[in-house]
């Protein structure tokens, strides 16, 4: 039967061909030609792994196989990436199907296409975007996962590996919490940042208050920011010593600010330039708003 199904899969679209031909395998029962991977009832688990205002992850083991997670990140657009970790990567590029599959418990209902991946040689398998997200819809309806392809190793063998859904409702409720409660800005957003102080004063503006409180948010939560580097400047306006002390009262002022945060000192470096570097016109009252400054870089581990 499997053998008829792939002759007449040549003469017709791919998308459909892999559905046929996958269910032809499934009713075949021939191990040589299929093999599966999917968690069993009493195997099935999934489980919220990291749950912050910076990142959101829902895990579930696959035996004998690896482990898929779905990644969201704090960020102005709603982003979900999905990662199957493999205990042996593949040994070449290869195509694959992504299926959506019945349960046991769904009789009579057919496999949907989902989309054509590409997995490389030597890298987990990812998705992303809205394949992403409808892999989740398709787990909160009862539906299975499916990716399949050739096994690189016996090229006469197909491998379904499947993410199953039973024990999905819960852990997937606790994860969608999570996502709502992700920050609107990402790293990049917040990564080199200019604040503006009140007139000879070392009180940030209202605005400029508001934005450290957002850099505040993302570094407590972050685990790889292990430099902030703040810089201090002033106007012109009074004497240059004078202007130099308020520079030093506002750096040190933040210097403390991100000690309270749980940042070690020796990764916060701070300079007061006073008057000088300025940006603009000290002559004029919007100038000497623009050179009344604090610029914040913050650097981050590269994994």
């Amino acid at each position: 039967m499997a053998s008829r199904l792939f002759t007449q899969c040549l003469m017709l679209i791919m998308p459909l061909c892999t559905i046929a031909l996958v269910i032809g395998l499934f009713a075949s029962g021939n191990a040589y030609a299929n093999k599966q991977y999917v968690a069993s009832l009493g195997e099935s688990n999934w489980a919220v792994t990291i749950d912050t205002p910076i990142e959101c992850r829902l895990e579930h083991s696959i035996p004998g196989y690896g482990l898929a997670s779905f990644t969201a990140r704090a960020s102005k657009d709603m982003n979900l990436d999905f990662l199957l970790e493999m205990q042996r990567a593949m040994g070449e590029t290869t195509q694959v199907s992504l299926l959506s599959m019945p349960a046991d418990w769904m009789p009579g209902e057919p496999a949907r296409y989902m989309d054509q991946l590409q997995f490389f040689q030597q890298f987990d398998g990812y998705v992303g975007g809205q394949t992403a997200w409808s892999m989740l819809s398709e787990l909160e309806s009862g539906r299975f996962p499916t990716f399949s392809f050739q096994d690189w190793q016996r090229q006469q063998r197909q491998v379904d590996v499947a993410l199953s859904a039973v024990a999905f409702g819960s852990p997937y409720n606790e994860f969608s919490r999570c996502l709502n409660r992700l920050l609107p800005y990402a790293f990049e957003d917040i990564s080199f940042t200019v604040l503006r102080y009140q007139e000879n004063s070392d009180e940030l503006t209202k605005a400029s208050r508001q934005r450290l409180t957002q850099i505040a948010e993302f570094v407590r939560y972050s685990d790889d920011i292990d430099l902030v580097l703040v810089a201090t400047y002033s106007d012109a306006r009074g004497t240059r010593e004078a202007n130099q002390q308020m520079s030093e009262r506002r750096a040190k002022k933040l210097r403390d600010y991100f000690t309270s945060l749980g940042l070690p000192e020796d990764r916060i470096t701070v300079e007061a330039y006073g008057e000088r570097r300025p940006i603009a016109d000290n002559e004029d009252p919007i100038g000497r708003s623009k050179n009344r400054r604090v610029v914040i870089s913050l650097g981050r581990t590269l994994l």
